[in-house]
C-alpha cells in the first residue's frame, strides 16, 4: 500500500511555515514489516499492556524471525490461547509479565506449555 509523503516533517510543539511539497509515495510495509515471510498481525485485548501503548484493539504487529530477548514484547501460546507480555530474565530465570500489577508474572519452565510465536516489533492505534 503506498500512502502520499510530504517533503516537511510535522512539527510537534509551536507550528512551522505550511510547505506543500510532495516528496512522493511511501509503502508502509517497508516501514512496518522487516520480514515480510516471518510477519502477522494480531489484535490485541484487554489492558494489560497498557504501560507498553498497547491498548485493547491495536493491532500488533508480530515479527517471527527476531529471537526476544531481555524486555522484549512478544505473543506467547500459553496452553494454546495467545497472549502479549513482556520477557524478562532475572537470575537465569525466564518470565512472561504484563505491565499491570493485577497479573502474576509466569515462569517459564521446560514442564510449562508455553511457546514464543514472536516478537512484537509495531503497535498501531487509533488516537481518538
Amino acid at each position: 500500500m503506498k500512502v502520499t509523503l510530504y517533503l516537511n516533517s510535522v512539527c510537534a510543539g509551536f507550528p512551522s511555515p505550511a510547505n506543500d511539497y510532495l516528496e512522493g509515495e511511501i509503502d508502509l510495509n517497508k516501514y512496518l514489516i522487516k520480514n515480510p515471510l516471518a510477519t502477522f498481525i494480531v489484535k490485541s485485548q484487554g489492558n494489560c499492556m497498557l504501560q507498553a501503548g498497547i491498548h485493547s484493539g491495536d493491532l500488533l504487529i508480530v515479527d517471527r524471525s527476531i529471537k526476544p530477548k531481555n524486555n522484549s514484547i512478544v505473543i506467547a501460546s500459553i496452553d494454546g490461547d495467545l497472549t502479549v507480555k513482556r520477557i524478562n530474565t532475572s537470575n537465569n530465570k525466564i518470565f512472561l509479565c504484563s505491565d499491570s500489577k493485577n497479573y502474576e508474572n509466569l515462569k517459564i519452565n521446560n514442564e510449562s506449555d508455553i511457546f514464543i510465536w514472536g516478537v512484537v516489533t509495531k503497535v498501531i492505534h487509533n488516537v481518538y
